[in-house]
C-alpha cells in the first residue's frame, strides 16, 4: 500500500511552533516512528507552503496511490482550488488535523475540503496520521 501524507503551510514549524496546541516534536521526527510502526505501507511525505505546490502534488500521485493524508493547514478554511483538486483525483484524500479546528476560532470550523474528502480526523494531535493509517490497514 502507497500512501502519501501531505502537509500544508506551516507545518514544516512543527515542534517549534505554538506547542501547546501542535505538540514539541516536528513533523520528520514523527514520520520516522510512523515508518517504523508501519512497515508494510510505503510512506512517503511531502510538505510546501504554496498551494499551488500542494495541488501540483497532489494531481501528481491522485491517480496512483492507494490514500493520501492531507493536511492543508489553513488552506482547508480558504482554498476552493485544492478542494476542486480533491475532487478531480481518483486517490482518497483524509483530511488531517493536529487540533480539534472545532474549539477553535470561528473560522476554522469551516472546511472547504471535507466534502470532497473520505473521511476527516482532527484534535488528536499528531495522532491524528496514526489513527488514519491504523482506519486503513
Amino acid at each position: 500500500m502507497k500512501i502519501m501524507i501531505i502537509n500544508g503551510p506551516n507545518l514544516n514549524l512543527l515542534g517549534k511552533r505554538e506547542t501547546k496546541i501542535y505538540g514539541d516534536i516536528s513533523f520528520e521526527n514523527y514520520f520516522l516512528q510512523l515508518k517504523k510502526e508501519f512497515p508494510a505501507i510505503k510512506l512517503e511525505q511531502f510538505q510546501s507552503n504554496i498551494e499551488g505546490e500542494l495541488i501540483n502534488k497532489l494531481q501528481e500521485i491522485g491517480f496512483s496511490y492507494n490514500y493520501i493524508l492531507l493536511n492543508a493547514g489553513g488552506y482547508t478554511h480558504t482554498s476552493v482550488a485544492i478542494a476542486d483538486c480533491i475532487q478531480s483525483i481518483e486517490t482518497p484524500v483524509i483530511e488531517i488535523h493536529i487540533s480539534n479546528i472545532y474549539s477553535r476560532e470561528k473560522f476554522r470550523r469551516k472546511s472547504l475540503l471535507s466534502k470532497n474528502c473520505k473521511a476527516v480526523i482532527c484534535g488528536l494531535g499528531l495522532n491524528s496520521y496514526k489513527a488514519a493509517l491504523t482506519s486503513l490497514l
